[in-house]
């Protein structure tokens, strides 16, 4: 069984560390609902990759806006693995 109270802590300390927003309430509600969304997809499709994918990419401020600029590549979960995070710009040349 999943320990959500562990989960739900490791989320948001990624979200601290990563630079999103954690004061604006407003805001929080708007983008729970795509990340509920997201969170039931991956749960239904049985892809338990996601905090750990999430977790591994790397974003920017740009334009006042934090934007990912690495990607985690799914396909390698060995995190010692320097070819598993590629830019962006690779993943839309796909």
């Amino acid at each position: 069984m999943i320990d959500l109270k562990q989960t739900q802590k490791e989320i948001y300390e990624n979200k601290v560390k990563k630079g999103f927003n954690v004061t604006d309430i407003n805001k929080e509600f708007c983008l729970a609902y795509g990340e509920m969304a997201e969170a039931y997809e991956a749960w239904r499709k049985h892809k338990s990759k996601k905090i750990i994918k999430n977790k591994h990419r790397e974003y920017k401020i740009i334009d006042g806006v934090n934007t990912r600029v690495k990607e985690y590549n799914d396909k390698d979960t060995s995190i010692n693995n320097p070819s598993q995070l590629k830019t962006v710009d690779d993943e839309e040349k796909r």
